[in-house]
């Protein structure tokens, strides 16, 4: 183990007694002492962690020679204020209304309640700064709480579910400063991560964030690790679409969603974000296309992450926890997963046969069915797979329109089920009505009518 500092201080101590070494068991009268003091000042040192250098006036110096000479290197440490903490430019009463300012309204930034005390003439503009303000609200533990998070401070506890499988937590990494293919575009990285082991089920590269990227990421995790008892989500938009929610129901998955602006309740899959984004995602820099992130992604897991021991399994790896897991346990059969992913909606069919579906256009071959509301459903179990129509007990499939190729194609009859035919004949002829009201007659008999 490599010897050093026990803290700053005593770092700070041993650059002290580094520039006054040369003088400091010399025995020198005191013509040779201040002589010697003069031309130390005029060297150049470079304090700790500081970038630039810098020389010492000669009072400083003697300061530190004497105060080493009296007390060693105990001497030459920094001695800390002891009004350290309070804001010095603040009088007592001004320090007691801030104080009392963040108490009564916690949610109020600094520079609010700067600009406030300054438009009602009770601080003169520019005499306080806006980090001491923060350093006295520091000093007495007066942080900040937003105005969004509801009611009071509640305390924090670590928590963890009792088992692999339990619990999982979702939610999207946005990725900077990368180029795909030779161009700048947004990358999202939407995770799954089991709570109880730290194993990531699921983890994938899009360019969008829509709840369709998740379902697609979720029916695969489904797939090859069964289903959790509860899904915990972040409270955006992408997680909050009926079709996933549906989709939970029907699987007898719980759904649960973090609080609004409470980042802290999903600590864990922040952990995991920042593990990836340092051996991973900072250094993507260019490329191909998403197959080769994800491709990464794929070997960060199973070379780095997974069998890397974590502090938050007691040592353990994520692989060896999940492994516990028992074979099959949540299996989904897919049948199952085609029944609670598919989608019902009621679409009205236009007079050229087109269904507009989340708006994309689809071509319905039937054409009797124009103008008739009907069932278009769909499957988020494969991705890119077409809607179709539920028409009768009949399974009638979607095409996208292409306008070109109708434009070249035979117009056919409509192919609708013939209406039912009268069994008997139906006494109606307008053309009859219309020469008895001009006639003014009302003889049954001249028109073919009579009595029995």
């Amino acid at each position: 183990m490599a010897l050093g500092p026990t803290d700053h201080a005593e770092t700070v101590a041993i650059y002290r007694a580094t520039v006054i070494g040369p003088l400091m068991h010399r025995v020198l009268t005191h013509g040779q002492l201040a002589a010697e003091l003069r031309a130390l000042s005029e060297q150049r040192f470079r304090p700790p962690g500081a970038h630039s250098t810098r020389t010492y006036s000669v009072p400083t110096l003697e300061r530190w020679l004497y105060a080493y000479r009296c007390a060693g290197l105990d001497g030459l440490r920094p001695r800390p204020r002891s009004d350290r903490g309070f804001a010095q430019e603040l009088s007592e009463e001004l320090r007691t209304l801030l104080l009392d300012i963040r108490r009564e309204h916690p949610d109020a930034s600094v520079p609010l309640i700067l600009k406030t005390l300054v438009d009602e003439g009770r601080l003169e503009a520019g005499k306080v700064s806006g980090p001491t303000v923060r350093r006295l609200y520091a000093a007495y533990g007066l942080r900040r709480r937003a105005a969004r998070a509801e009611g009071e401070p509640k305390t924090r506890l670590r928590w963890q579910a009792e088992r692999p499988g339990a619990l999982w937590h979702g939610d999207v990494c946005h990725v900077t400063g990368c180029t795909v293919g030779g161009k700048a575009m947004p990358v999202r990285i939407h995770g799954l991560l089991d709570d109880a082991s730290r194993y990531v089920v699921a983890l994938e590269a899009h360019t969008t964030e829509k709840e369709v990227d998740m379902l697609g990421m979720t029916v695969d995790a489904l797939r090859r690790h069964g289903k959790p008892d509860a899904l915990y989500l972040d409270n955006g938009s992408t997680y909050r679409g009926e079709v996933l929610k549906t989709a939970c129901a029907r699987l007898g998955i719980t759904l649960l969603h973090a609080k609004p602006y409470d980042p802290e309740a999903r600590g864990k899959m922040e952990r995991f974000w920042r593990t990836l984004r340092e051996g991973c995602l900072n250094c993507l820099g260019a490329v191909a296309s998403l197959v080769d992130i994800n491709t990464t992604l794929r070997a960060f897991l199973d070379r780095r992450y997974h069998p890397a021991p974590h502090a938050g399994l007691l040592g353990k790896t994520p692989a060896r926890v999940y492994a516990a897991r028992p074979a099959g346990e949540g299996a989904v059969d897919e049948k199952a997963l085609r029944t609670a992913l598919t989608e019902r909606t009621r679409r009205r069919v236009s007079a050229d046969n087109i269904v507009s579906v989340d708006g994309v256009a689809w071509q319905l071959d039937q054409g009797y069915l124009a103008g008739q509301v009907v069932s278009v459903a769909r499957c988020f179990v494969a991705s890119g797979e077409p809607p179709w129509v539920e028409h009768e007990g009949k399974r009638l499939m979607l095409h996208p329109v292409d306008p070109q190729s109708n434009a070249r194609r035979r117009r056919l009859p409509c192919n609708g089920p013939a209406p039912d035919k009268p069994t008997r004949p139906v006494d109606f002829n307008p053309a009859r009505t219309l020469g008895r009201s001009s006639s003014g007659g009302d003889d049954d008999t001249s028109t073919g009518g009579g009595a029995a």
